[in-house]
C-alpha cells in the first residue's frame, strides 16, 4: 500500500486517484477527515504521533508525509524556526533507533514543531524489512535544511534521494507556490520532475519541448465577459472566512448570486475589465481577447462616462500581502487567521482625471470553491465543514496537479494534466 502521512484534505491522495493509485491517509483533524470520506478516499483519524508503526512493516510500497507547517511558515508566528535544532536532535535520534520525542517536546516552544520528525519514526521501522520503495515529502521552503538532514540518512539506507525547492507554477498549478521537496527511490534515480511551464513561454527547441506560460488564475476559474451584473458585497467574515455579517439591504453574496444563476463567468481571456454603469445598474465584467489586445498596445483610455477596473486577489489584510491580477497566477494561498483572508479587490487601469474617478467595486472575499480550484481540486471537490474549516483544508493542503508530477516517476505513470479538469 502507499502509507500517507499528515494525509489533509486529500490533495495526495487526489493525485494518486487520476494517476490511476490509492494511498491510505492518516489524519487527525475532523474536517479533513469528513472531506477525505465525502471523496472516497480511504482514511484512519488519529495522531500521526501516537499511531503504531508496526500495522505497516512489510506493507507498504510508498510512504508520503506533508507535516503541518504552521509551526514553520511566514504566514505564523514561525516558533518552528526556534525549535529546529529539538526537531533535528528528535530526527537523529528516531533514525537510530532511539525515541525521546517525550522529553524534546517538553522543550518546544510550538507543540507542532516536533510533528515534521514523525516520519522518521515510520520509515526506521519500515526499512527493517527494506520498505518504502520510494518516498515524496512536502513542507514549507524554511524545512530544507531538515530534509537535508533526512536525505542523508536515507541514503546511508540504500535510497537515492533528491532535495530542493520547486514552484508549482512551474507545473501549471496557477498558483506561485514554492515548497520544499524530499524525492527518495530504492529502484531509481531521484531527480525533479522536468517542468511543464514558465513565467514566460518557452518554444521547443534543440535541447527539449518548450514551456507553456504560467497558468493564470482567469484560465483555471474559466472566467470571461458576462452579461450579468456583479453583485456588491461588503467585506468581513469570520477568522477564515467564516459567517459573513451582511448589513441590511446587502444581503445577496457573490456566491449566492452565482447559485442562483445570476452571473455566469465564461471562457478566459487576457483581461479583465470592469467599467461602471448607469446609476442602479451595478457592475459588468467585461473581458477583451488575447488577440484583440496585440502586446505593446496603450491602456484603455478613459472616457468622462466611465472609469475602467480590473480584477486582482489580494493574498491577505496586511500591508504588504501579496496582489496578483487576474491574468496572474495566484501568490501562495493560505488561510486559518481573519488577517489571512483572500480577496478579489478592483485595480484601476490608468489614471483618469480626478473629478471622472468612479469609486472601485466593493471587495469580494474568495469562495472556498474558486480557492480550491487555484490548489488544482476539482470545482465539486465535496469540501465539508463550515467556511473557515473549509479554507483552512484548502490552505494546507497540496496542489493535487503538483503531487501528480512529484509521484508519477515513482508510479512509472505517464501523466496526462488533462485530467485534472479543475472548472464545472
Amino acid at each position: 500500500m502507499i502509507l500517507d502521512l499528515f494525509a489533509g484534505p486529500g490533495g495526495w491522495s487526489k493525485a494518486l486517484d487520476v494517476l490511476g493509485e490509492r494511498d491510505v491517509g492518516l489524519e487527525w483533524d475532523e474536517w479533513a477527515c469528513r472531506t477525505r470520506a465525502a471523496a472516497g478516499q480511504l482514511t484512519v483519524r488519529t495522531d500521526v504521533a501516537v499511531y503504531p508503526t508496526w500495522p505497516w512493516v512489510g506493507r507498504t510500497r510508498g510512504l508520503i508525509a506533508s507535516p503541518p507547517c504552521q509551526a514553520w511558515s511566514k504566514a505564523g508566528k514561525r516558533l518552528g524556526l526556534v525549535d529546529q535544532p529539538l526537531v533535528h536532535q528528535a530526527v537523529a535520534d528516531l533514525a537510530a533507533g532511539r525515541d525521546t520525542r517525550e522529553r524534546l517536546l517538553a522543550s518546544c516552544r510550538d507543540q507542532r514543531s516536533l510533528l515534521a520528525a514523525e516520519p522518521m519514526r515510520y520509515l526506521y521501522a519500515l526499512n527493517a524489512v527494506g520498505e518504502p520503495e520510494w518516498v515524496a515529502m512536502e513542507e514549507v521552503p524554511d524545512v530544507l535544511p531538515l530534509w537535508r538532514q533526512y536525505a542523508a540518512v536515507l541514503r546511508r539506507w540504500g535510497f537515492s534521494v533528491w532535495v530542493g525547492i520547486l514552484n508549482a507554477a512551474d507545473y501549471g498549478v496557477p498558483q506561485t507556490r514554492r515548497r520544499a521537496i524530499l524525492l527518495a527511490s530504492r529502484v531509481r534515480t531521484a531527480a525533479p520532475p522536468v517542468p511543464t511551464h514558465s513565467q514566460v513561454a518557452e518554444p521547443d527547441s534543440l535541447f527539449g519541448p518548450g514551456r507553456d506560460r504560467w497558468v493564470s488564475m482567469a484560465e483555471a476559474l474559466g472566467w470571461g465577459a458576462t452579461d450579468r451584473p456583479v453583485p456588491t458585497i461588503c467585506a468581513g467574515g469570520g477568522p477564515g472566512g467564516g459567517p459573513e455579517p451582511f448589513p441590511s439591504g446587502s444581503r445577496q453574496a457573490l456566491a449566492t448570486a452565482r447559485e442562483q444563476g445570476l452571473w455566469h463567468p465564461q471562457a478566459a481571456s487576457a483581461d479583465v475589465v470592469l467599467e461602471p454603469q448607469t446609476r442602479g445598474a451595478g457592475w459588468t465584467a467585461r473581458h477583451g481577447s488575447r488577440s484583440a489586445t496585440p502586446a505593446g498596445s496603450p491602456a484603455p483610455t478613459f472616457t468622462s462616462k466611465a472609469t475602467h477596473w480590473k480584477w486582482a486577489l489580494r493574498s491577505n489584510n496586511q500591508a504588504n500581502a501579496t496582489v496578483r491580477r487576474l491574468d496572474e497566477p495566484a501568490g501562495t494561498l493560505f488561510f486559518g487567521h481573519r488577517a489571512n483572508e483572500c480577496t478579489w479587490v478592483a485595480e484601476p487601469v490608468g489614471a483618469p482625471p480626478t473629478d471622472e474617478r468612479q469609486p472601485p467595486p466593493e471587495p469580494i472575499r474568495i469562495t472556498a470553491r474558486e480557492a480550491g480550484v487555484l490548489q488544482t481540486f476539482p470545482a465539486d471537490h465535496p469540501w465539508q465543514g463550515n467556511k473557515g474549516q473549509q479554507f483552512s483544508q484548502i490552505g494546507n493542503a497540496v496542489p493535487p496537479l503538483f503531487a501528480a508530477h512529484l509521484l508519477a516517476p515513482h508510479l512509472r505513470t505517464a501523466l496526462n494534466p488533462g485530467d485534472f479538469a479543475l472548472t464545472a
